[in-house]
């Protein structure tokens, strides 16, 4: 089988459920949201029925691009093709482009093009709409790990009143139990009010790599998570009246994972939590959609270095924390359970550390490819959200200065070169407020948190390692 076309088939809804169809040649797929507290049909009466297809359809876009995966050739918004701007066309290829980079490189497929919209793009669009409430403070993107516990943090210090947001998806297995990690974590903090969000999908389980991989030349699947997750909460936003998604993404979404030679671009596995899709995206929201509704990071200023000298403040919270994609809270296997165990070894207090990892990782055989690669010894770091190499150096260093590095962690930091502590730190512990999109009416209170606490792990670690 060789898929060729790709067609949005049907879009309904009702009070608290979306329902997206999708077709792939003779295959047909869907994928349904669930919004427990939001009242779609209401948002509908307020806002009108062509709006707010509108607002679904570019939902439905952004869920059905998955399906890119099996390379289709053309792509056909059928019966909502009156809502295909020149706009949407470019932010949809664009993310595309820069998210399959990864599928692309996988799969060896360095000229492989997005595919081919079989409407024309309209001339005029529907001039977007303004919230007609206020939601009273910000809405935070909680997925329960560390960076969703140091947004929440600095929003409370800094007095920003905000609501949690929480998606659960068929990707991760039953919701029951990822709202129950993330509930644990939101108990530590004091949103106003807790959101909701499931995401029932037949694709991501479905067996089309063993059935069609072979014939299609494709090993992997590739999803567009957070532009996704853009769309999928703005019927939320404008529903209760938020004026800002906030999300907890950090600057080493800015660095790819590697330059590929093939094609001379940058492989960034975060390029959809990057600075340049965060701008895309809150971009587009104003110019087509809701013009008073914003996407910013609150921790888009700062590396994990500081981030995790945040965290020094709650280590009280630290068990609610979780980060794994393979099984929550940790699979204790995977480059993302390394990364986050050997910064928390290293920056943190060893008690609450040793609580949630009853083991060494960096002892465990088959994680030893997992901390090569993200040393830098490998073709590339893993494929993963994780902080840079020289992030993975100092927390090396840290831990085997800590006295809390085996044999194999030794070995590991033998091999490594030496260590430029201050460079790094003059990189790393930068506060680069520029760079980042905080709206002014928040900056202030969010940068002089993080100031301060780069001040403070600057000091630590010297002092560690002993070069204060």
């Amino acid at each position: 089988m060789r898929a060729r076309h790709l067609a949005l088939a049907s879009i309904t809804w009702s009070a608290h459920q979306l329902v997206m169809r999708f077709s792939l040649d003779e295959l047909s797929f869907s994928t349904v949201y669930w919004y427990p507290d939001t009242d779609l049909d209401d948002l509908e009466r307020r806002f009108g029925h062509e709006f707010v297809e509108r607002l679904f359809t570019h939902a439905a876009l952004f869920e059905v691009n998955k399906l890119v995966s099996l390379r289709p050739q053309t792509v056909d918004l059928g019966p909502y093709a009156h809502h295909h701007t020149e706009a949407l066309e470019q932010l949809w290829t664009t993310v595309l482009h820069k998210v399959w980079a990864q599928w692309r490189y996988e799969n060896g497929l360095p000229d492989e093009r997005p595919p081919r919209f079989v409407s024309a793009p309209r001339a005029s669009r529907a001039a977007p709409v303004r919230r007609d409430r206020d939601g009273g403070g910000v809405l935070l993107f909680s997925g329960g790990g560390k960076d969703s516990l140091v947004s929440m943090k600095l929003l409370e210090r800094a007095g920003i009143p905000f609501a949690s947001f929480a998606y659960a998806s068929t990707a991760y297995g039953p919701a029951a139990p990822q709202f129950r990690v993330i509930d644990a974590l939101l108990d530590h903090g004091t949103p106003t009010r807790r959101h909701r969000l499931i995401v029932l999908d037949d694709f991501l389980d479905a067996p089309v790599l063993e059935l069609y991989g072979d014939d299609l030349g494709v090993r992997t699947i590739t999803t567009a998570e957070t532009p996704s997750s853009i769309f999928a909460a703005l019927p939320l936003l404008l529903a209760h009246g938020y004026p800002h998604a906030v999300l907890g993404h950090e600057a080493s979404a800015n660095r790819g994972n590697l330059v590929w030679g093939a094609t001379g671009e940058e492989v960034n596995h975060q390029w959809g939590k990057s600075v340049e899709a965060e701008r895309l995206l809150d971009d587009y929201v104003r110019s087509e959609l809701v013009s008073d509704i914003g996407v910013f990071s609150a921790l888009m200023p700062i590396h994990d270095v500081v981030i995790f000298e945040l965290l020094r403040s709650d280590e009280a919270a630290l068990g609610a924390t979780h980060s794994c994609n393979v099984a929550k809270p940790w699979c204790r296997r995977c480059p993302k359970c390394a990364y986050v165990w050997l910064n928390y070894r290293a920056h943190l207090s060893v008690e609450p550390v040793a609580a949630m990892f009853p083991e060494d990782l960096l002892e465990i055989p088959e994680n030893q490819a997992f901390f090569r690669d993200m040393a830098g010894l490998g073709e590339h770091t893993p494929f993963e959200c994780i902080g840079q190499v020289e992030e993975t150096h100092l927390a090396l260093a840290l831990t085997e200065a800590r006295g809390l590095t085996g044999p194999r962690g030794h070995e590991l930091v033998a091999r490594l070169p030496q260590l430029d502590v201050r460079a790094v730190l003059d990189t790393f512990t930068r506060v680069d407020v520029a760079s980042a999109r905080i709206p002014e009416a928040y900056a202030p209170a969010l940068v002089t948190q993080m100031t301060r606490a780069a001040t403070s792990c600057r000091a630590r670690v010297l002092a560690c390692l002993e070069l204060a």
